[in-house]
């Protein structure tokens, strides 16, 4: 099943950065179409970002679409292999985890510029005013909310379209990411340009945002940590995040590891006000990091099986339909 050898390829592959990867086509893609939109409507930049979001996103699931469609007619194991290798390319579980502890490594170590440096690869905020605590804080929301964006929802959407389509959802569904991600902004110069790429991302990610925290408030039960505290946190808290999303697995994470999060923080040189998300009962230890990477592929590993299932019962449907 494609699901179950993109994760497994992901686990032992992880994202060798001298290879090829979507991600980074479609950044390259979206500055181009950024420059280019930007010359043709220089006075309706809300235009040009869904004309940019439209055309990227279309592109992302109508090529590997084709090339599946005929690639399993020519041979099932030549669209099955092919498939899984890109499907695998859409799960950011391993990377995930490699740059979380690379963070922890050097807060480990007590070097905090490092850990500035390294914390800086992997979230939005300002890194230079973080001290060891912040750095640690930005480490762990970072894998909490990316279990959403880096490995339930690109699994959704592969069991969501079986075989042939998955792979194309996926794409589709890492190309909005990756949108919101470079110009989905609520400040200047994207407040306009990136306001379809935002949505789009909201929309798509509020089912797995909100899978992400069942699955990490169960996986706190199986993985040693305290899950009747991340239930607590998370029916408490799961609002408290500016983003529609983001809160939900990060309040459950929050909880889990008994550690409070989020707060206010400065991004452009600007400080934003946020309330915390958890109780804050400890200080930040270089060890939340690991213990949040422990719980994020806990909580992979428990949805793994009800996305095969899924993905299976889709396949069968579509047989179904051409029998």
């Amino acid at each position: 099943m494609t699901v179950l050898a993109a994760f497994i390829l992901d686990a032992i592959l992880g994202d060798p950065h001298w290879a090829p990867h979507p991600v980074r086509a479609f950044g390259f893609f979206i500055v181009r179409g950024e420059a280019v939109l930007r010359r043709l409507f220089p006075f309706h930049e809300k235009r040009g970002g869904i004309i940019l979001v439209i055309a990227l996103s279309s592109s992302a699931f109508a090529v590997p679409l084709i090339i599946l469609i005929i690639l399993y007619r020519v041979n099932f194991w030549a669209g099955f292999i092919t498939g899984s290798f890109l499907a695998y390319q859409t799960i950011a579980a391993r990377n995930l985890r490699d740059a979380a502890m690379r963070v922890y490594r050097e807060a480990r170590s007590e070097n905090l510029a490092a850990a500035r440096n390294a914390v800086a690869m992997i979230v939005g905020r300002d890194t230079e005013r973080l001290s060891m605590e912040g750095v640690i804080k930005a480490a762990v929301e970072t894998v909490a909310e990316n279990l959403s964006d880096g490995v339930i929802a690109p699994l959704c959407f592969l069991a969501l379209g079986g075989p042939a389509a998955g792979p194309a959802l996926a794409f589709f569904y890492k190309a909005a990411s990756t949108l919101d991600s470079m110009i989905g902004y609520k400040t200047a110069p994207y407040i306009h340009f990136g306001r379809a790429a935002a949505k789009l991302d909201d929309v798509l990610n509020f089912i797995p945002a909100r899978l992400s925290a069942a699955f990490l408030i169960a996986a706190a039960f199986f993985s040693g940590f305290d899950g009747k505290n991340a239930l607590r946190v998370y029916v408490r808290d799961r609002e408290k995040h500016a983003s529609p999303n983001a809160g939900h697995p990060e309040s459950a994470c929050a909880g889990a590891i008994d550690l409070a999060l989020a707060g206010s923080a400065y991004y452009g040189g600007v400080l934003e006000k946020k309330p915390l998300i958890g109780d804050g009962t400890r200080a930040a230890e270089a060890g939340d990091i690991k213990k949040a990477c422990k719980l994020m592929y806990a909580a992979s590993i428990l949805f793994l099986p009800l996305a095969a299932v899924f993905e299976t019962a889709v396949s069968l449907f579509w047989r179904s339909l051409c029998i």
